[in-house]
């Protein structure tokens, strides 16, 4: 919590001179403050210094009902010594605002606790205890919605209640009652004792609009029927209500797994496991209607404008901004979730979902707003959110914020203007994407003023299309899928559409990019989700037919995964490279929030690596087609991907493992091939080799089971097919033995078969391979032991002629499986191609290793051809036309992959870098 001045400032108590920023504000201009002074004097005394919490609160209560009073009495006369003692910290001392919402919310939650408890043992005396068919007694819950389930409880504010029982059954009494009457009484006496006005005041106002049904609904639901409601009947505008939903009394019960089962089912009607812009439309309803609402009770009361809640930029603009995010995008970002305002401000600008700039200025809009709203309160206690006026409050009100306030100028209302000035501004760009919402003809907001478009089915539609458009969106107007999706999607898809036409007419993008965008389209028409996304972020649909104008690729990626579009909002795309330690952090934050929720199940996070993965990729594969980063760096950053996925995969997999006989497991995984040279492209299989440690185990037998076990449940975590789409194609060809050897094999027996000792050994082959492979994940104590393996394999001595006898045969094997037709030249497979370049560069590493040790590490191809020449192992200038030959061949496949051009070109094409290859081999094989 913020800490409290221990020093407070003497404070004039004259409110009849103008108040100004040198000019201090006392408590006691405050009516209510006042009225508390005179009937509690002697009571204030009683209750401790400092800021009032949970245990000084219910110890205050038990001293009141020990002096006689009734507890109706004692919680009155408790709430509001403290709500005076709140005024004076706030006013006086310069407490935090959040220290204020605090005790405000463990003032509500300590009197609903100690409420019900005694009005849970009057009917238990009544009717005896509720029970289940088990016999087992039926737990009841009282859920604090709003500014209580968030903390943030304001000093004159209601509570917004949902009263909830676990199941239905009957009580064990002299007279039985069913489990829905027994606790019906329960809230009726629950309220008495809280909401009802006797002559000490009273402790809350209480609302139960929120529940189910609202107020047609029954005061009290069992969770079968909040379950089946929220499934079945729940409203978009809900899913914000219960965003900040908590269960909030009893206290004793708040940790049991019944309550877990309960915020599952909140968190799974709030929360979807996708992104979820189709809930802008209902934000904006709810929204019109508190604007609607506050502009009719202002009409021709000018004073009800400076509403710091409820009016343009007020409150809740910041709510709804803070709560559309979350809702948003917090089912597949679960480390996002919090109910706190302030809280999630920062999360969403540690995530980048929020420009931190906007972020702190909303924060200290927010703090500012709370803080005006609490002094308007505190002026009679009335649940108000009005700015008074009087000029003698307003300028108390100024003084106590530290702004001036006379007659000709007051920067109060400065400040307040342009605080929801901002406010509205930022809620504007997230809603209506920048642009001022609509008006009607009397000037007032009205979103649904725009006309729709006309139908995709519509002459009057495909008339306004460039021609070669309309002929390709002709088509879905007798599609069934178009015929039953709802009005609402296709007016959306035809808003697409039309703004597609139009970057088309503008020159922001070519006709080419639009049909591709068309093509997207198509196998999404009932993923609406998706629709809702673009329709809602016309920058992202800009910088998609952009890119789609780019090169073919993406539109395949982004078929496969279509909700990676969602990256291109992301303004920090273009200017940045991968990052593994935050890609890492990122997804380990993401697996602790599952777990805060109860959700860490295996679907879960498959689906997380999934999302996380494919989003890296695109983002990757924009800079390269935007031309931010070369070809080299694509590799990079895709391989290092790929090695921060899998290292990430194992943790998880293995606390997920049953059988699992140690914390972390002693395994590894050696890349091989494309990622084992760090050359990895979009698309590319991984071919990879598991090894385990079981030195100093004391049962090996059982640790290779086990980690036979493990290799087999992460193949499956890597390789399975989930709603969130494919991860890789993973190649375990190269292990010991091949297809016929096991999964995972021990680094000792690596070894053996890796040197040639014993009778089972490795092929030359699996040689070569070798040169390309790496640790590449797992237990960073095996990558020491497998480097020792490779190095000694590599130096170890070799007959040369032998060597290029069967490299050769191997390469004539590659060639007949590739055959080249005519006069073309195969960037890859040709002779004088990179295939050439790779088998020269291995019977280098193999033949001179031991006499030339540079050769050792896996630096890749370029590096290695370079280090060749300076050894004087290759003639000069061979090694190094051979490298800059490599590096244009990879370049020329990887352009023509992009744009899914064919990879053989003309022989004269690529002469220059043919020659150089074929000068290469004939240096390396005679």
């Amino acid at each position: 919590m913020g800490s409290l001045s221990s020093d407070a400032v003497p404070r004039s108590s004259s409110v009849a001179s103008p108040i100004n920023a040198q000019t201090a504000a006392f408590a006691d201009h405050s009516r209510f403050v006042q009225r508390i002074r005179r009937r509690y004097a002697d009571e204030l005394g009683m209750l401790p210094p400092g800021l009032p919490r949970s245990a000084v609160i219910a110890e205050l209560i038990q001293r009141f009902i020990a002096g006689g009073r009734t507890l109706a009495s004692a919680l009155r006369v408790t709430r509001q010594l403290v709500l005076e003692r709140l005024a004076v910290l706030d006013i006086e001392e310069g407490a935090a605002m959040q220290d204020i919402t605090a005790a405000m919310t463990d003032l509500a939650e300590t009197t609903l606790d100690v409420a019900l408890q005694h009005a849970m043992a009057e009917q238990d005396s009544r009717n005896g205890p509720p029970l289940n068919a088990q016999g087992r007694r039926i737990e009841f819950w009282i859920i604090g919605m709003g500014k209580l389930g968030a903390r943030e409880l304001n000093v004159s504010s209601d509570i917004d209640l949902i009263y909830v029982y676990e199941d239905s059954g009957d009580t064990a009494g002299p007279q039985p009652v069913s489990a829905h009457e027994y606790f019906s009484q329960v809230v009726r006496s629950l309220y008495a004792l809280i909401g009802e006005t006797t002559e000490d005041g009273f402790v809350f106002r209480v609302d139960l609009a929120l529940r189910p049904n609202g107020n047609s609904g029954p005061p009290v639901v069992s969770l079968p029927m909040l379950e089946e409601y929220l499934q079945a009947h729940g409203r978009e505008w809900e899913r914000f209500a219960w965003l900040k939903s908590r269960v909030v009394a009893p206290r004793a019960c708040i940790a049991t797994p019944q309550i877990q089962a309960l915020r599952s089912t909140v968190n799974a009607f709030v929360y979807r496991r996708y992104l979820d812009y189709g809930v802008f439309e209902g934000l904006r309803q709810l929204h019109r209607k508190v604007r609607d609402e506050a502009q009719r009770r202002a009409a021709g009361r000018p004073e009800r404008a400076n509403d710091v809640k409820l009016s343009r930029g007020g409150i809740r603009e910041i709510e709804f901004i803070v709560q559309l995010l979350l809702v948003v995008r917090g089912g597949q970002f679960p480390e996002i979730r919090t109910r706190s305002t302030l809280k999630a401000l920062d999360k969403l600008a540690a995530g980048g979902l929020m420009k931190p700039a906007s972020a702190a200025r909303l924060a200290d809009a927010y703090v500012f707003l709370r803080r005006l709203e609490h002094r308007i309160q505190f002026l009679d206690d009335q649940q108000t959110h009005l700015l008074p006026s009087a000029d003698a409050d307003l300028r108390w009100i100024a003084g106590s914020l530290d702004l001036n306030c006379t007659a000709d100028t007051c920067e109060l209302l400065d400040r307040l203007c342009e605080i929801r000035e901002f406010v509205a501004t930022e809620f504007d760009a997230l809603l209506h994407e920048g642009q001022a919402a609509p008006t009607n003809a009397h000037g007032i907001s009205c979103r649904g003023c725009v006309p729709s478009p006309q139908p995709l089915d519509s002459g009057e539609f495909l008339a306004k299309l460039p021609e070669a458009l309309a002929e390709r969106v002709k088509p879905w107007c007798e599609h069934p899928k178009i015929k039953v999706l709802r009005d609402e999607s296709k007016a959306r898809l035809a808003k697409l559409v039309l703004r597609a036409a139009d970057a088309v007419k503008n020159g922001r993008c070519t006709i080419d990019a639009a049909a591709r965008f068309i093509d997207w389209l198509e196998p999404l028409l009932r993923r609406e989700s998706y629709i809702a996304l673009l329709a809602e972020r016309p920058e992202v649909q800009n910088r998609l037919l952009r890119l789609l104008g780019l090169a073919r690729w993406p539109i395949r990626y982004l078929m496969l995964h279509p909700g990676v579009v969602d990256e291109l909002a992301d303004e920090r795309l273009l200017h940045s490279r991968f990052d593994a330690r935050e890609f890492t952090a990122d997804l380990e934050a993401r697996y602790a929030a599952w777990g805060r929720s109860g959700h860490v199940d295996e679907e879960a996070l498959l689906d997380t690596l999934r999302r996380a993965h494919h989003a890296e990729v695109f983002r990757t594969l924009v800079r390269d087609v935007e031309g931010h980063i070369t070809v080299e760096q694509v590799a990079d950053d895709l391989s290092a991907l790929v090695d921060a996925t899998l290292a990430c995969a194992i943790r998880w997999a293995w606390k997920h493992l049953k059988q699992r006989h140690r914390e972390i497991p002693q395994v590894a995984v050696i890349a091989y091939g494309k990622l084992g040279g760090k050359e990895l492209g979009y698309g590319s299989d991984l071919d990879v080799v598991f090894l385990y440690d079981d030195a100093g185990e004391p049962d090996a037998d059982k640790a290779s089971e086990v980690y036979a076990a493990f290799v087999r449940k992460l193949i499956g975590w890597l390789t399975l097919r989930t709603a969130a789409g494919e991860l890789f194609d993973i190649d375990t060809a190269l292990r010991p033995n091949g297809g016929s050897g096991m999964l995972v094999t021990s680094v000792a027996s690596f070894q053996k078969y890796q040197t040639g000792r014993g009778s089972n050994t490795a092929w030359t082959w699996e040689h070569q391979a070798l040169t390309r492979a790496r640790f590449c994940a797992g237990d960073p104590a095996l990558a020491a032991p497998f480097d020792a393996v490779r190095r000694e394999v590599l130096a170890a001595p070799r007959d040369p002629v032998a060597l290029r006898s069967e490299v050769r045969s191997m390469r004539d094997k590659v060639s007949a499986a590739h055959p080249v037709q005519g006069e073309m030249f195969d960037i890859k497979h040709s002779a004088g191609g990179m295939m050439d370049v790779e088998f020269a560069v291995q019977v280098l590493v193999l033949e001179h290793s031991k006499t030339e040790p540079s050769l050792i590490p896996n630096v890749g191809n370029i590096a290695l051809l370079q280090r060749a020449e300076a050894a004087g192992l290759l003639p000069p200038s061979v090694g190094i036309a051979a490298a800059d030959a490599y590096r244009d061949l990879r370049r020329a496949q990887h352009a023509a992959r992009l744009d899914e051009h064919p990879t053989q070109v003309p022989q004269q094409a690529m002469a220059a870098q043919r020659n150089a290859v074929l000068a290469l081999w004939r240096a390396v094989f005679g």
